[in-house]
């Protein structure tokens, strides 16, 4: 049976378009539909169970894969097929989730799968750009329940022009790089990377990008509306008792309220407000606790969560006992580990991260190979979140989504900073030692810190602050430097990062339905401030960057040289350079650089007399002498018709000082002139057009005497 096919197209300000479609394929998912922008094309599907999960939360993967079919190109590795998600899939992945989880109902717990994945690949179509959208109309086209249609579009300017979802070509040339997540009327999610724009352009962008969204909605409004939006799935809501809640409110508020106020640490206040659910659960028995144990846990949550809450809309007043726009204590500190290249600790409250930064040559670039992605990073950033930075025990399971996620931001925080003529390969590794809100941003200022304190140039220092909210119909708190519990307990974790000219990176999640324009205005101010006030911390510890790297951390020369001589630096089978790198102790690397035709050479070591050594090899491969210049030459051999002479600026190439050069008189013995070992100057002549080979001659140099002497 030929399939009923329907489509929505969205036609963007350029005369690009979108098109959504439905019908012809996975039709016995919820929800599926194909989103096309040129080539590009993403299928999104939409599965959840009929039947509750046993969990008190909603269950939600979301899943994004690019095929490497997608641009007719093979797997990499052994099994030739796709593995692992990437880090750029994760991150796709995380974008999508964070827009959709909020808009499910809050007692909906079924197990619920959205799959997203690249069909086709098109080099000018960003598809994570159009993840959000498609996932979204998925969802719309099924029963599944979701307060309203949301989307999410890219941001970029060029030449002062903002452009919806941005080529990679345009991205280059390209200030701003932000991906916004929106419903009609509110703002849900934010990352992205600037060029130290300012708040108002920054706001400009995400104003800009709703309008599209805007666009966007309404076509999956539309494509619903035709295939025939079913009546939304009658699902079973979890229990409740309005009894139990308000005893336990009742009971409980007012002690959550007096510990919050108390201002305690993380440790402390955990034991005191566990000591409260104690003494209540002490009014029931054995049996009514284990009947009623998950309703009970539920209220308690509820009740601490509204007493901090209040405290905050109310008196003004955060769990730890600071100000909504008060900053935690900072103390920093750099060259803490004697063998890195550079490190850093930054302390900030009980969140601790130690930052290392190495250098190295191209050879340790991140290598990128996706199927809509080749390339290299020069510069990359990881973050590693052990169970000990929360006092916990728990199993070690690889990287996560969170570190990945908290990783990329902290990298493109800093990534712009790193001068373009930078000759190392970096690698910045967070180590998060303690965690209480915000390790991301205490990696991106301990990360700054590393740099300087490794010698690289940066541009300018980094700080980065966490924003929270806490909101009650008309009434609102944006805190500055929030705890984990503020954000566990909050609407709003927006992360912002920059120099003292402007914003770097940001990244916003909410747990509400949507962000206004006037909060988020508020927040970007208190941000700023903030972010300046950190730099201050930061600057006191370290001002600038060290004038040069540390006495055992690599040093780096970049020599260029004709692509003619690469095969004489290698040698046969590598031998030449595989000797030259053992016995200078340095590391060499060689590239093509095909649009000069020559080839780059890195030297890195942290030797200068094994750098030099290197150098002067190079310069003894490519040394090519000039007619008619003077050169200084060493004797090497003593031959019967001649010495055989080197170069003494380039050790290794020789050449033949004939007998009859030596010197204007006859000469017998070629040791009546020179002797093994003398240095002296010759001129250089060419090419012999009678022996064919290379001439040079001493006695050049000297007046010719009268034909009678």
């Amino acid at each position: 049976m030929i399939p009923k096919i329907l489509s929505e197209e969205i036609h963007l300000e350029d005369g690009r378009k979108i098109i959504l479609e439905t019908g012809k394929l996975a039709k016995q998912a919820d929800g599926s539909v194909v989103v096309k922008m040129g080539k590009c094309m993403l299928l999104a599907t939409v599965v959840s169970s009929r039947t509750p999960s046993p969990v008190d939360f909603l269950p939600l993967t979301v899943d994004y894969r690019e095929k490497f079919a997608a641009a007719g190109r093979f797997p990499g590795g052994f099994f030739k097929r796709e593995a692992r998600p990437s880090d750029q899939e994760i991150l796709t992945m995380r974008l999508v989730d964070r827009v959709l989880r909020p808009l499910f109902p809050s007692d909906y717990h079924a197990e619920t799968q959205v799959m997203i994945q690249l069909m086709s690949h098109d080099e000018d179509v960003m598809p994570d750009a159009l993840a959000g959208l498609a996932a979204s109309a998925a969802i719309q086209l099924s029963d599944i329940p979701f307060e309203y249609p949301i989307s999410e579009v890219r941001v970029g300017r060029v030449d002062g022009m903002f452009v919806i979802n941005p080529s990679k070509k345009q991205l280059l040339t390209s200030d701003i790089d932000i991906i916004i997540g929106a419903s009609e009327n509110s703002i849900a999610m934010v990352e992205g990377e600037f060029n130290e724009i300012t708040e108002e352009e920054m706001l400009d962008a995400i104003s800009y990008g709703q309008s599209a969204i805007k666009d966007q909605i309404n076509a999956q409004i539309a494509l619903a509306k035709s295939f025939g939006k079913k009546d939304i799935r009658a699902y079973e809501n979890e229990a409740s008792d309005d009894g139990l809640e308000k005893q336990i409110i009742d009971t409980t508020y007012q002690n959550f309220y007096d510990v919050a106020k108390k201002g305690l640490t993380k440790g402390e206040r955990s034991e005191q407000f566990s000591e409260i659910k104690d003494k209540f659960l002490e009014k029931f028995s054995e049996e009514e606790k284990d009947e009623k144990s998950d309703l009970i846990s539920r209220y308690l949550k509820e009740s601490q969560k509204k007493a901090v809450r209040d405290l905050v809309l109310n008196e003004g007043i955060r769990l730890d006992g600071r100000k909504t726009s008060e900053i935690r204590p900072i103390w920093c500190e750099v060259d803490y580990l004697p063998s890195a290249h550079g490190s850093s600790i930054f302390t900030r409250g009980e969140t601790q991260a130690l930052a290392t930064a190495t250098l190295g040559t191209s050879k340790e670039a991140n290598i990128i190979d996706l199927p809509t992605e080749q390339d290299e990073e020069r510069f990359y950033l990881h973050y590693n979140f052990p169970p000990f930075s929360t006092g916990e025990a728990r199993p070690l399971r690889g990287t996560s989504r969170r570190e990945v996620g908290h990783g990329n931001l902290a990298q493109r925080a800093l990534k712009n900073i790193i001068p373009t003529d930078c000759p190392y390969t970096v690698r910045i590794v967070s180590e998060v030692l303690e965690s209480n809100g915000s390790s991301s941003m205490a990696s991106v200022c301990a990360g700054t810190m590393a740099l300087m304190d490794a010698g690289i140039k940066i541009k300018k220092p980094v700080s980065g602050i966490a924003m929270g909210l806490i909101s009650e119909k008309d009434k609102f708190a944006v805190l500055s430097d929030i705890l984990g519990d503020e954000d566990h307990l909050g609407d709003m974790d927006f992360k912002v990062t920059g120099t003292s000219d402007g914003i770097t990176a940001c990244q916003m999640d909410i747990k509400i339905k949507g962000l206004s324009f006037d909060i988020m205005t508020k927040a970007l101010e208190q941000a700023r401030k903030g972010r300046l006030e950190i730099l201050e911390h930061i600057t006191k510890t370290i001002s600038s960057p060290n004038d040069r790297v540390k006495d055992h951390a690599p040093k780096m020369i970049y020599r260029r040289i004709p692509n003619d001589y690469i095969g004489a630096l290698i040698g046969p089978g590598g031998k030449v350079i595989q000797e030259l790198q053992k016995e200078s102790g340095c590391t060499i690397v060689v590239n093509e650089d095909p649009k000069t035709e020559e080839g780059i050479i890195e030297i890195l070591g942290t030797s200068t007399e094994g750098i030099a050594m290197v150098e002067s090899k190079i310069d003894s491969i490519t040394f090519k002498p000039k007619v008619g210049e003077k050169y200084e030459v060493k004797v090497i051999k003593i031959l019967d018709f001649g010495a055989v002479v080197e170069y003494t600026k380039a050790p290794g190439n020789e050449v033949l000082l004939h007998v009859s050069e030596l010197a204007w008189e006859r000469t017998e013995n070629v040791t009546d002139v020179v002797k093994m070992g003398d240095v002296l100057e010759v001129k250089y002549f060419g090419i012999d057009s009678r022996t064919r080979k290379e001439k040079v001659s001493r006695k050049a140099l000297f007046p010719r005497p009268d034909r009678k002497e």
